[in-house]
């Protein structure tokens, strides 16, 4: 039995603790991350936020080794059974699933520091999608995320504090309102829940082009 990728080109993927039985994680294939976790024996998936294929652990080191993988009756889903090294969730805990509904309750222990892993920036943007997602108490980036007119205004007024900072003002409170703008610039890429990653991959792009060739690549 073989996956009809023209049909399914995005398959939803589950990742198992091969010893354990524990499920670990659901994220999807396409063709080409199938085929490299074959070639590999490692974790490979497309990334929907990213929109590119990853090695899992490719940035933490938590890489899952693949001791066997499945296909369901229908051909349209993958399971992998893994040997999981560190952790398999992005937050720091070993499962994705750690949220029980019927208990109403949440794993909030971390076996890692994912501050440490995946940097500051990436670890705020999964704070503010966790955030959207909540049905917890509010806060303030809740309130932005509900709040589609504030968002964009208080982007705009952290911009031009920045400007002001940097014509005017010390080197603390250009580092201050630098980092105003890029907490409300990050809280707006959750909002539209486009990944940090994605706007790295946009400045690769440039690097290495002049400015001007920049701009006239945006005309084509």
């Amino acid at each position: 039995m073989q996956i009809d990728w023209n049909k399914t080109p995005l398959v939803p993927a589950i990742a198992q603790e091969a010893d354990s039985g524990e499920v670990l994680m659901l994220a999807y294939m396409n063709e080409e991350a199938y085929r490299l976790t074959l070639e590999t024996g490692y974790a490979h998936y497309f990334s929907r936020s990213k929109q590119r294929i990853w090695k899992k652990g490719e940035s933490s080191g938590h890489t899952q080794k693949v001791r066997d993988l499945l296909i369901d009756c229908d051909a349209d889903t993958i399971l992998l059974k893994v040997e999981q090294k560190g952790v398999a969730c992005h937050t720091g805990r070993p499962s994705c699933f750690f949220t029980s509904v019927t208990q109403d309750k949440v794993i909030t222990e971390k076996a890692v520091d994912t501050d440490a892993i995946y940097g500051v920036v990436d670890t705020l943007y999964h704070t503010i999608l966790e955030r959207k997602s909540s049905g917890g108490e509010k806060s303030w980036t809740r309130k932005l995320l509900e709040n589609k007119a504030l968002l964009l205004s208080k982007i705009r007024e952290e911009a031009d504090e920045l400007a002001t900072a940097i014509d005017e003002e010390s080197d603390e409170q250009v580092i201050y309102e630098a980092a105003d703008l890029l907490y409300h610039s990050l809280v707006g890429l959750g909002y539209r829940e486009i990944s940090p990653d994605r706007v790295k991959q946009e400045l690769a792009r440039r690097f290495g082009m002049s400015g001007i060739e920049e701009k006239e690549s945006r005309k084509k």
